[in-house]
């Protein structure tokens, strides 16, 4: 039996995201003539601040981080979840690059060629709209984050950070432990915090029974704390 290609392992990108699910057949066909796909390996750069945008991605399996080198330490920006759109912004400006994309884990990327993304966005509306929405909605949580980073105390800040992992990778068959696992320098990192910080916050978390630590595993007992505190900061 004939190996699957790795499009065929993944999918097509309009089957998994209801932006991409606009476009028409032509216009499918169209991206499919367009776009490649590529597995980056654990830590490997999927691009680099600076770098001339030459293609719009989707990712399709795995997580990547997007982070900015400052002050000698990778500033997590945020994390990238499957069927996530990326590096448009840099597309539509025609601007380098302004963060750092690199996966976390091994990951599977679509790419799109610059000009058949122009295309589409050009040529199809309700298309544009929609990714229009979505561009707005990260806006609007990367204000916010930058917001909180600033005037959070540092238990709100990872409270935050917890309940954003949860939020995109979701929760293990138990319902309770975040399927994600993170080091404690890169949680640190995403809450904007030292690493040293980040230990201490997460054994007071432990001792007062919102979480339960287990290595890299982080099980949360109490929700509704955690969220209290996310926003009360």
């Amino acid at each position: 039996m004939a190996r699957k290609s790795l499009q065929e392992e993944v999918g097509e990108i309009w089957d998994h995201s209801p932006v991409w699910a606009l476009l028409n057949d032509d216009e499918r066909e169209y991206i499919r003539e367009n776009i490649t796909y590529k597995t980056f390996r654990k830590r490997e750069i999927v691009h680099s601040e600076g770098d001339i945008p030459s293609h719009v991605m989707v990712l399709m399996q795995g997580k990547l981080r997007v982070y900015k080198h400052s002050s000698g330490k990778h500033q997590i920006i945020r994390m990238l979840k499957p069927y996530e759109s990326f590096s448009y912004r840099s597309v539509v400006i025609d601007q380098g690059y302004n963060t750092t994309v690199s996966a976390f884990e091994t990951s599977v990327v679509c790419q799109i060629k610059k000009n058949a993304f122009l295309t589409i966005i050009r040529s199809n509306p309700a298309f544009c709209f929609c990714f229009l929405q979505d561009a707005a909605r990260l806006l609007g949580a990367s204000d916010t984050k930058t917001v909180n980073i600033s005037q959070k105390h540092i238990r709100g800040r990872l409270a935050e950070a917890l309940l954003e992992l949860k939020n995109n990778y979701g929760l293990e068959d138990d319902g309770a432990t975040i399927s994600m696992m993170m080091s404690r320098e890169d949680l640190a990192n995403l809450s904007n915090m030292t690493t040293s910080n980040a230990i201490r916050t997460l054994s007071q978390f432990s001792s007062e029974g919102l979480l339960n630590i287990d290595g890299r595993k982080i099980k949360i007992l109490n929700l509704p704390e955690l969220e209290r505190l996310s926003r009360v900061g």
